[in-house]
């Protein structure tokens, strides 16, 4: 999948795009009910909010045949080679949730700046793009994000580890409310299926969900091969050290995934 002209105008003057669906029903299906599945599961991957709610699943790739095809599915990989002319190797892969009344927040941040502060990535040739697993509404804690945001470059940050259980480099409410001033806050929200693709210092967060509306997204972060981390200091699952480029499976391979898994239940 190619992006047109005009999309990556767009991506270049707002720093974000959002493609609906761009996975079906069949596809989805198979990765939510993986999803469920990886969250009750203890390991070390798998982290929870205060109140023990899933809140993110880190390196499903590794342990999971269909977010494995999904993280090398070329619906993904192809425009970010596209943008970046070279190829890509996987920097992240999380699935993250927002619970029924428990999801916490995100707080504002850029995720180039964790990514060169904790990592030592050079430059923010690295891409979030993200896939909707269940209907994003205006409610249950919609990414927001404040476009044009990424052309200010890399922004003071402060290494907030209290908020929530995961440590985040956060911006401080009068950096975000200037930017808010010259760029509303943009929520794109969307069924299962849709897609959204963000550049790494975007400014970006979450509020809580206090609806009886989880939600689920999958966040590959896909980075420029030459752009490979030099001082990771995180944890291999959480900033991944296998820099090797990434072969896209066939375009059908989800499919053909959850047809082979029904005929194996039947």
């Amino acid at each position: 999948m190619r992006l047109s002209e005009s999309q990556l105008r767009e991506f270049d003057e707002q720093g974000y795009l959002f493609l609906p669906e761009c996975f079906d029903d069949e596809e989805i299906a198979v990765l939510r009910e993986e999803a469920d599945a990886i969250y009750r599961q203890t390991r070390p991957e798998v982290w929870r909010e205060s109140s023990g709610a899933p809140r993110t699943a880190f390196a499903a790739h590794t342990y999971s045949e269909p977010f494995r095809l999904l993280g090398a599915h070329p619906r993904l990989i192809e425009p970010v080679e596209q943008l970046f002319g070279e190829q890509l190797y996987m920097h992240q892969y999380k699935i993250n949730a927002k619970a029924a009344f428990d999801g916490e927040v995100w707080q504002w941040h850029q995720d180039y700046g964790t990514w060169a502060r904790d990592d030592g990535m050079p430059e923010p040739r690295a891409m979030n793009i993200s896939v909707f697993l269940d209907e994003v509404l205006p409610i249950n804690g919609p990414l927001m994000l404040i476009p044009g945001s990424h052309k200010q470059g890399v922004l003071a940050a402060a290494h907030d580890t209290s908020t929530t259980s995961y440590p985040l480099w956060t911006l401080d409410h009068a950096t975000v409310a200037k930017l808010a001033e010259a760029h509303p806050i943009v929520a794109p929200t969307g069924k299962p299926g849709g897609v959204l693709m963000f550049h790494g210092n975007l400014v970006h967060g979450s509020a809580g969900n206090i609806t009886p509306y989880g939600r689920k997204i999958v966040y590959l972060t896909l980075n420029a091969v030459s752009n490979y981390i030099r001082t990771p200091t995180r944890k291999d699952w959480i900033a991944h050290t296998d820099f090797t480029p990434i072969t896209p499976v066939d375009d059908d391979a989800l499919r053909a995934y959850a047809r082979a898994r029904r005929r194996i239940a039947a």
